[in-house]
């Protein structure tokens, strides 16, 4: 064999980059899946299922590690004020100087209502819980706030004077509550109680008047129900129960009811719903919703009365009953009536209205009348009518669904307009 042709070892090199490796096995995989995907596609199906709740609940629960759940976190309301009358002042939380109250100043967690000695304000929060804020009386809005699941906690201080409040139908887990001078009232839907704070001379009451509440001060609970009282000192060890006396219902004139008459004006009959044991009734008219000065108080034995000499005009009625030992109930609710001159009714007023603008379940509603007419909006007064007509009113809370707004404007004529709106609650 020659030298020349000695076997030799060759090697032959090739370049596989890292790239090339990955696209190779991302293929070989997805070839892979592909067979499995054709061969057991039921298989497939419930396996892809099952990776998606798994990969799903790992991120909720990423996600739950860095803040709490949607469901517990409260959003903060708004409430409204539906009435004004004479002085009423709000202090927002973050000010320090008092604005005067009107229909376009939200109320929010924090803020301070103020009412002067002829002031009146009724505040509707979102839940449909109603305060109507007496004269010479200051509250602070301690809670109003709801959640994803519509549970709402509203919590109101009465830190002087005297609040009315009604609860309407909330969602099961909603708190509605009143604090007074270190006591706290829960109340249960559909109920309606007073509470009274008097700083000065160190009595605090809350009184119930429909419906059940709990109520709670210095570890001691205290159920109550239908006109049921409670009453304490601050530094008493236990509140006092007492049972009051009800009221009587009042009938006629019926609330926000006009009468009419052409010249001569008839006595008036006033009547009430009889009281079992009762020993007499007192019945009292006023031209203010305060009863401050009053035009009748006059006692009678029965449950009805004529009354003459009332001129034209707003008056409020209210009627209590008293006992043969002389024990007097609590205030009635108080209505409300017009005496107006009889016209001929022929010609219509004029009476236009804007847009309305939805709060949830409250309507916002703003129009113009004639000139000194009174509006009423499905059968409820608005408290106030501009020099110029215009007006400004908020509805109480609407049902879910379709509703009917009825408008109507009546002169000291006779003359009336009214119009209706359907809208839809959702």
């Amino acid at each position: 064999m020659s030298s020349d042709h000695k076997p030799t070892i060759q090697i032959a090199w090739k370049t596989v980059t890292y790239r090339s490796v990955i696209l190779i096995a991302v293929s070989a995989l997805l070839i892979f899946l592909a067979s499995i995907r054709f061969a057991f596609p039921q298989f497939t199906e419930n396996g892809l299922q099952t990776a998606s709740k798994v990969t799903s609940s790992l991120l909720e629960k990423i996600a739950g590690a860095g803040g709490p759940n949607k469901s517990s976190i409260m959003s903060s309301q708004q409430a409204h004020i539906t009435a004004l009358d004479g002085t009423v002042r709000v202090k927002k939380l973050n000010g320090n100087t008092w604005v005067t109250a009107d229909y376009n100043v939200p109320l929010e967690k924090g803020d301070v209502v103020q009412t002067g000695s002829e002031g009146m304000a009724k505040i509707v929060f979102n839940d449909g819980t109603n305060y109507t804020v007496k004269q010479d009386s200051l509250i602070t809005i301690e809670e109003n706030s709801a959640n994803e699941n519509q549970q709402t906690n509203v919590a109101v201080a009465v830190r002087t004077g005297t609040v009315d409040l009604a609860t309407a139908t909330y969602v099961q887990g909603s708190k509605s509550q009143v604090i007074v001078a270190g006591a706290t009232a829960s109340l249960s839907p559909e109920s309606a109680a007073r509470v009274s704070n008097d700083p000065k001379s160190d009595q605090h009451e809350i009184l119930l008047k429909r419906g059940t509440g709990e109520i709670e001060r210095k570890g001691e609970t205290i159920h109550l129900t239908d006109w049921e009282k409670v009453s304490f000192q601050t530094e008493a060890p236990r509140m006092e129960k007492i049972k009051e006396i009800g009221p009587p219902t009042p009938i006629s004139p019926a609330n926000m009811m006009p009468i009419f008459f052409s010249s001569t004006l008839k006595p008036i009959e006033f009547s009430w719903t009889a009281m079992p044991g009762a020993g007499g009734y007192r019945l009292q008219i006023s031209r203010n919703p305060y009863f401050s000065s009053t035009i009748v108080d006059r006692k009678v034995n029965t449950a009805d009365v004529m009354v003459t000499g009332l001129a034209q005009g707003a008056y409020y009625w209210m009627v209590q009953s008293y006992d043969p030992q002389g024990k007097i109930s609590v205030e009635s609710e108080k209505n409300r009536f017009t005496i107006i001159p009889k016209g001929n009714g022929s010609a219509a007023i004029n009476l236009d209205i804007d847009p309305f603008i939805q709060h949830g379940h409250v309507l916002e509603m703003t129009g113009k009348t004639e000139a000194g007419a009174r509006v009423m909006v499905n059968g409820r007064e608005v408290p106030v009518v501009g020099e110029d007509g215009s007006f400004h009113f908020f509805t109480p809370p609407l049902p879910a669904g379709e509703s009917v707004i009825t408008i109507t404007a009546q002169n000291s004529k006779g003359g009336v307009n009214t119009l209706q709106k359907k809208v839809v609650i959702q």
